[in-house]
């Protein structure tokens, strides 16, 4: 088998499962990209299986500590402990995250479930490759459902993979999806992700028990979750902001369908807020939800600049004990630079808060403490300080 030889300080010497180019001492064998290589250490002892390519920046994924190959039953059983684990966590077996990339020993493999449908992602050149022994596994393990393909994120572009979606296996039938009693449409060929933000679920009943008789603002409100969970559980006001015309068309649809009365805005969010300082609103209780404000480290500093305004102008639009629900799914804004920046937003807005809660990622998006990378979600529930 051809491989990799690492240097001494690779950090998959560590616990990582990633190797990066600059961390390759030696190739050996010649292995073509999406392959399955040794990887060794320097002193020829077997440290574990990988998939390879040249084209990535990590150009190793390991996935098994002893020697094996991807074949079915691999991916069978991989799958299948990916499950029996969400099982025991009690994650609805109808609606979750069934595979987690590197968190169920898959890099690049994500699947969700969305009843009787599957969306199914390999964003990885070796997992692309074997996308027909996967789905194979999901039949064998699930029956004959639905399988979507949504290999559209840009993430494929650095493993050198065209982004294309489509239907791999069956026929798509309307998804309607409940959270927290709340009936939502789900387009999973064109929604967001894989067609919904699963990995926020367990919080949206959590913000929403805090909005009775609150006027709510949500902020990036995509297709109206955490909006519509808030007017169900007896909020005041809600208004949603959100600047995609298809996701507020969505978020109509699913408030009509559940009888909810919600102010819809098709605006971007830092210009409303802008303009609702101006206008002299506010608001018992605002939920920031914004996409990833960076892909990369190089865009920390940026990321950061615009997490600070959008906190700093949320803040000013609270009432004097209002609560802000704040998120981040940028892997590289880590907590203390979150933190920090709340904090900078504060002093700019002449507040004081007290933080309530923490906000994880669901449990059926498990994160590995060897890798970092698999915490990618973050979150905080403020309130404030009246008379500071």
């Amino acid at each position: 088998m051809a491989g990799i030889v690492v240097k001494p300080r690779a950090r998959v010497l560590h616990g990582h499962d990633w190797v990066f180019s600059s961390e390759v001492l030696k190739v050996f064998g010649n292995p073509a990209d999406g392959e399955v290589i040794s990887l060794k250490d320097g002193k020829d002892r077997l440290i574990g299986s990988a998939i390879y390519n040249s084209k990535s920046q990590i150009v190793a994924r390991r996935f098994s500590r002893r020697r094996q190959d991807l074949d079915f039953d691999f991916f069978r059983r991989r799958i299948t402990q990916a499950s029996e684990y969400r099982d025991r966590r009690s994650v609805d077996a109808k609606l979750r995250r069934v595979v987690w990339s590197e968190s169920d020993g898959l890099p690049g493999v994500i699947i969700d479930r969305y009843g009787d449908h599957f969306v199914l992602q390999t964003l990885t050149c070796a997992m692309d490759i074997r996308k027909d022994s996967i789905t194979a596994a999901m039949v064998d393990l699930f029956g004959d459902r639905v399988i979507i393909e949504r290999n559209d994120a840009p993430v494929r572009n650095a493993e050198g993979l065209e982004l294309r979606r489509g239907v791999l296996r069956g026929t798509p039938s309307e998804i309607a999806i409940e959270i927290e009693g709340v009936k939502l449409e789900v387009d999973l060929l064109q929604g967001q992700k894989t067609g919904f933000y699963l990995d926020q679920r367990h919080n949206y009943g959590i913000v929403a028990g805090y909005a009775r008789d609150r006027r709510v603002l949500d902020c990036f409100a995509n297709q109206g979750a955490f909006a519509l969970t808030c007017a169900r559980t007896g909020a005041a006001d809600v208004t949603a902001v959100e600047e995609n015309s298809a996701n507020i068309a969505t978020a109509k649809r699913n408030a009509a369908r559940n009888e909810l009365k919600t102010r819809w805005i098709e605006q971007d969010v830092f210009q409303f807020l802008r303009a609702a300082e101006k206008a002299g609103a506010q608001y018992d209780l605002i939920i920031l939800d914004p996409p990833s404000f960076t892909k990369t480290k190089s865009g920390l500093r940026d990321a950061l600049r615009g997490y600070r305004e959008l906190h700093m102008r949320a803040f000013r639009l609270l009432s004097k004990d209002g609560l802000l629900a704040t998120f981040s799914c940028s892997h590289h804004v880590s907590d203390d630079p979150f933190l920090q920046t709340i904090t900078d937003a504060l002093v700019d807005s002449r507040r004081s808060a007290r933080r309530v809660r923490q906000f994880e990622q669901a449990p059926d998006h498990p994160v590995l403490p060897t890798i970092p990378e698999t915490e990618y979600f973050r979150g905080f529930l403020l309130e404030m300080m009246p008379g500071r």
